[in-house]
């Protein structure tokens, strides 16, 4: 017959604790920057289907700002924004990058790219 006691040791307790307190805290700072990413990638495509051969860069430029402004983009901006010419169709292109500060000296960096060719 078994008398030892069973269950988890304070430390084990700890540990745990530090564990899901880690990755709530890197998914609090890292999924809203992924949501903003989506925007922008909606965003792109958006101003992208609507441009014609007429359209100018300036005016795509615009049009992102306008939406940008719609949706709350604060990462970037349409002078951010490269634009050119494949086969007829204007194609917008970005990449940035988002320094997160996690703690102390600590950050997390995240490349974003995106087009609306994709």
């Amino acid at each position: 017959m078994k008398t030892g006691q069973r269950g988890m040791t304070l430390a084990g307790l700890l540990v745990g604790a530090f564990v899901v307190a880690l990755g709530a805290l890197l998914g609090m700072k890292v999924i809203p920057e992924y949501l903003e990413h989506r925007q922008i990638v909606g965003a792109v495509k958006k101003v992208a289907a609507s441009a014609d051969a007429a359209t100018g860069v300036a005016q795509v430029r615009a049009a992102f700002d306008r939406q940008a402004n719609v949706d709350y983009i604060t990462a970037i901006t349409g002078a951010d924004l490269e634009i050119t010419r494949e086969a007829g169709a204007i194609v917008v292109s970005f990449a940035y990058e988002k320094r997160i500060p996690l703690f102390a000296n600590v950050s997390l960096l995240l490349d974003f790219t995106g087009s609306s060719k994709e």
